[in-house]
């Protein structure tokens, strides 16, 4: 009997132990759940403008101190929510640059306010114990840009040529080789061949046919580091000395103007310009903007995107700009300052991220022959998206845009996006198992390149 009871005993301490460690993976569980959730609710950076007063909404259970980090005293503060104690160590703050902290809760709204250039940084807690993530503010001046929407016709050279593939060729003995193959690989840039800069592909091609089969030690730009290696020619069987792989040294192609500067410098397609093979950033030598005309729009359907035909003329007469980078978040250069003179749209405010609303916006862009705008919606925001290109998605809802295109297109690239008045950002790709709907990127994230 005295067994059993024990037994007994035994399996209820042993349940009982069972339960705690359920609940306990339960809660565990739940406070992971919740920290998924809110981690993209607050990005990792935040502007705002000096002397403006900003307000957050986020309304999550996070908060935490805000510090600053610049040289020089700037006034800061949070309007709502601000407790005397952190309002005299915000006034200490300001007089002296020392590293008192400001609290901020974002379980309710939040304003804040800065009067000078400056940085912070938040550090924030969910439930005001796990630890969430640092925040960095930047303070920045007020923007106006002009918004464009204009066609444009793009060349790009590269600095050097850039391998596109590495293959394979019948020798002057008939074996089958590949003199490149561990040598270099695809996405490669060859800069210099025997310390000789090399200025283009036909370049390149004589220099291979001139070594004759000996050592050629290329100069490479491999994943952003230069290094040397050597490779040697071999004659095919039409006795012409090959490498074996297929290189590019050039870019064209049709986008649009996102925005002109009163400084006479642009910004345009919202994306880089990728090489078609590789997919690789393309390393810009020189760029230039052509004057195109569109002559042709292939409507977009469901899994085949459509596009925009365009027509250059590659001449001098036609040259609007110059490219100056080609970076992830766009092409960005110099342009004729008779744009700003024959454009149509005054200067407009930038809309910062956290100001942007889901609901009704508009495009411009030129798929009629001049810009025009076209009705969209803003169906989400994502400030913290991991593809920078991908920070907004919209659907486009105007009738006409639809029935001319069917909806985002191959060629939109770069279209400014607006809301309120304000330049939010631009398109950047389709979707492409929807057409109506496209992807676009932050207009801050465009200025931070």
């Amino acid at each position: 009997m005295s067994n059993s009871i024990a037994m007994t005993r035994q399996q209820e301490k042993k349940y009982r132990i069972f339960l705690w460690m359920l609940l306990l993976t339960g809660v565990a569980a739940l406070f992971l759940a919740a920290y998924i959730s809110y981690w993209d609710k607050i990005p990792s950076k935040i502007k705002i403008r000096a002397g403006v007063e900003q307000e957050f909404d986020f309304r999550i259970p996070v908060s935490g101190e805000i510090y600053r980090t610049g040289e020089e005293a700037a006034p800061v503060s949070a309007v709502s929510d601000v407790s005397e104690k952190d309002q005299k160590a915000l006034q200490k703050m300001e007089k002296t640059g020392s590293p008192e902290s400001l609290h901020v809760d974002f379980t309710r709204t939040v304003k804040l306010k800065a009067n000078q250039i400056d940085t912070y940084q938040m550090n924030l807690k969910l439930f005001g114990v796990l630890p969430y993530k640092r925040v960095d503010i930047e303070v920045i001046q007020d923007k106006m840009l002009i918004p464009s929407g204009i066609p444009i016709g793009i060349y790009v050279k590269t600095e050097g040529v850039l391998v596109v593939g590495i293959g394979e060729f019948e020798s002057n003995t008939g074996e089958t080789i590949s003199p490149a193959r561990y040598v270099l690989q695809k996405g490669d840039y060859i800069l210099k061949s025997n310390g000789e800069a090399v200025e283009n592909k036909k370049h390149f091609i004589s220099m291979v046919e001139a070594s004759e089969g000996e050592d050629m030690v290329l100069t490479i730009r491999r994943g952003g580091e230069i290094t040397d290696v050597m490779v040697n020619a071999a004659e095919n069987k039409m006795q012409e000395w090959k490498l074996g792989i297929w290189i590019r040294d050039n870019a064209q192609g049709i986008g649009t103007m996102t925005y002109e500067d009163t400084d006479d410098t642009f910004g345009a397609l919202g994306h880089g310009i990728n090489d078609v093979d590789t997919s690789i950033l393309m390393n810009l030598e020189e760029g230039v903007l052509y004057r195109t005309e569109i002559v042709g729009i292939t409507r977009g359907a469901g899994g085949a995107p459509g596009e925009l035909t365009g027509y250059i003329e590659y001449d001098s007469d036609n040259v609007i700009g110059e490219i100056t980078e080609n970076t992830v978040a766009g092409i960005f250069g110099v342009c004729d300052h008779t744009l700003l003179e024959s454009s149509g749209y005054e200067p407009i405010p930038i809309a910062l991220k956290q100001e942007i609303e889901l609901g009704p916006a508009q495009i411009i862009c030129s798929v009629s022959g001049e810009p025009e705008f076209y009705d969209v919606e803003i169906v989400e925001v994502n400030q913290e998206h991991e593809n920078v290109n991908r920070g907004i998605v919209i659907r486009v809802v105007d009738e006409k845009l639809l029935m001319l295109t069917g909806g985002i297109i191959q060629g939109m690239s770069g279209s400014p996006i607006i809301q309120n008045g304000k330049l939010v950002g631009a398109v950047t790709h389709v979707l492409v198992n929807d057409s109506t709907k496209g992807y676009g990127i932050f207009i801050e994230e465009m200025l931070m390149h």
